[in-house]
């Protein structure tokens, strides 16, 4: 059954490349096809959750475009407000699968794609927060440019107007912006926040908070910043390919730990945005121990699937919670 809640994402999807099995790019003969996109994903879990979603951006009207458009309606989320036009791109990008002692590695090609060239004006707030409870972005889409910031911080002023509760995931990108702009931009979104999810690393480059745990991080941002909620997660690297993977949430004065799970990783990227879609959709329904568990219960399944966006369903990511098995589901 669906909350009554409802959750508006804003951002950057772009479509991704990947050469087939192991390869190098400069091997490939063919490329796997997919969309992902940071605040895209954060909608696709939590409306897969049954928390209803809309998503926002601006697209190019092309076959990649619609593309976008149509595999988040695939999902459920609600598309009608995105913006369209005729000029501009949609950005790419290659995703270069490796294996112990080789990384992953991400190459981008989003240089003038249509979301970065999206000013303060172009998005109708009140209408899109219309009957919304909650809304969310991340730090990748004000880093596009200068006109993304403006409309972001435009966005985030409309959402606190409405009377919505604001979700940020820091999401540094160390290849679209300097630190130093990284803080300015983010301390004014952040001080108009309630929950912010990132993580030990972002939280250092960014506002050079570093501590002798992560419950001290996340209880040093949430006095920092006055929010109600600080989540972190947690990723233990054994291999490329076996993670183990869990977060916490510090709210109310207290700590919230989430289930630790073992991973046999398929395709980790989108996981953390997975979280935050679980964990939007767990800490509206019942608080902060459920969105930690929710979120990492959820974005767990989605790195056991090719792609960015999760296919999991509500009834599985419980099954997980209770201590579901590895045997054949039958």
């Amino acid at each position: 059954m669906e909350q009554d809640h409802k959750l508006v994402t804003f951002g950057e999807t772009m479509i991704r490349l990947s050469p087939l099995g192991h390869k190098r790019l400069e091997q490939a003969d063919r490329l796997d096809v997919h969309v992902g996109g940071s605040e895209l994903n954060v909608a696709v879990a939590a409306q897969r959750l049954g928390l209803k979603a809309s998503y926002v951006t601006k697209l190019t009207r092309n076959p990649l475009g619609r593309m976008i458009a149509n595999k988040a309606r695939e999902h459920g989320v609600d598309t009608s407000h995105i913006v369209w036009t005729d000029e501009d791109r949609v950005g790419l990008y290659f995703v270069e699968f490796g294996a112990s002692p080789r990384p992953n590695t991400v190459i981008y090609d989003r240089r003038d794609s249509a979301i970065a060239g999206i000013k303060p004006g172009e998005v109708d707030w009140k209408a899109v927060f219309r009957e919304a409870s909650i809304f969310h972005t991340s730090g990748i889409t004000p880093a596009l440019s200068e006109s993304a910031a403006e409309a972001t911080l435009e966005a985030v002023g409309a959402a606190k107007r409405a009377g919505l509760k604001v979700s940020i995931d820091l999401n540094y990108r160390a290849r679209l912006w300097s630190q130093a702009r990284a803080r300015e931009v983010m301390t004014e979104l952040v001080e108009q926040a309630d929950i912010l999810i990132t993580t030990e690393e972002d939280t250092k480059r960014v506002f050079g908070i570093e501590r002798e745990s992560y419950e001290e991080v996340a209880k040093s941002l949430a006095e920092r910043f006055s929010l109600e909620a600080v989540a972190i997660t947690l990723r233990e690297t054994m291999s490329v390919w076996r993670n183990r993977w869990s977060a916490i949430v510090y709210a109310d004065d207290d700590i919230h730990r989430g289930p630790s799970f073992e991973i046999e990783i398929v395709d980790r990227v989108g996981s953390g945005d997975s979280f935050a879609g679980g964990f939007l959709f767990g800490y509206l329904e019942d608080g902060p121990a459920a969105g930690v568990r929710y979120g990492v219960a959820i974005s767990a399944l989605k790195q056991t699937n090719p792609g960015d966006l999760v296919w999991a369903t509500r009834e599985e990511v419980e099954r997980l919670l209770g201590g579901g098995g590895l045997r054949i589901v039958r």
